[in-house]
């Protein structure tokens, strides 16, 4: 599919939504069950999602409009979120995710980013020459990784008690066709 903003904004709109459905309603339990070691639980997830709305996607979006190439992102904590949430609830993380999200998308909105803008280019500390088209791109995907990631961890903490209908749930990382 070829970006679209409009498509982009789509995506960006109906995370915070998407993710209170799925975990919203769910016990400490499941929310804070994760894959092991260094793994992250849906609960450190959304803290994630919200560091980036902070710190990440705008900030730098508005850094390419200002600055274009010439001013280097400020590097991207991805683990920022586990002192930060610590005594927190879910609750209060999703209210704080979705509050942030609408504000975000208001500012793109705002924006009225036309076609040579999608174009302009910044620099990320360490991939180099990006776009807004890109950076945009990357953060609906990053989006939709982060809420495969959580179905993901929900599903593999059920991985042991599924029996033989293992081999027909991908999602437990098994490679057959279902």
């Amino acid at each position: 599919m070829e970006f679209r903003l409009d498509r982009t904004i789509d995506i960006l709109k109906q995370t915070p939504a998407t993710l209170r459905a799925m975990l919203g309603e769910l016990s400490a339990a499941w929310v804070t069950v994760d894959e092991g070691p260094d793994t992250w639980s849906p609960f450190d997830i959304i803290g994630h999602l919200i560091h980036g709305d902070e710190t990440d996607w705008i900030p730098r979006l508005q850094i390419i409009l200002e600055r274009g190439e010439t001013r280097p992102f400020t590097p991207f904590d991805r683990f920022a979120q586990f002192d930060r949430n610590r005594g927190k609830s879910l609750e209060e993380l999703l209210n704080t995710f979705e509050s942030l999200r609408t504000r975000n998308v208001e500012v793109l909105l705002r924006l009225e980013l036309q076609h040579a803008q999608l174009e302009l280019a910044g620099t990320h500390p360490e991939l180099g020459r990006v776009t807004v088209r890109q950076l945009l791109a990357t953060w609906a995907v990053h989006d939709l990784g982060h809420i495969s990631q959580a179905a993901r961890v929900l599903a593999k903490s059920y991985s042991g008690e599924v029996g033989p209908w293992r081999a027909y749930l991908p999602i437990l990382g098994v490679n057959r066709r279902s």
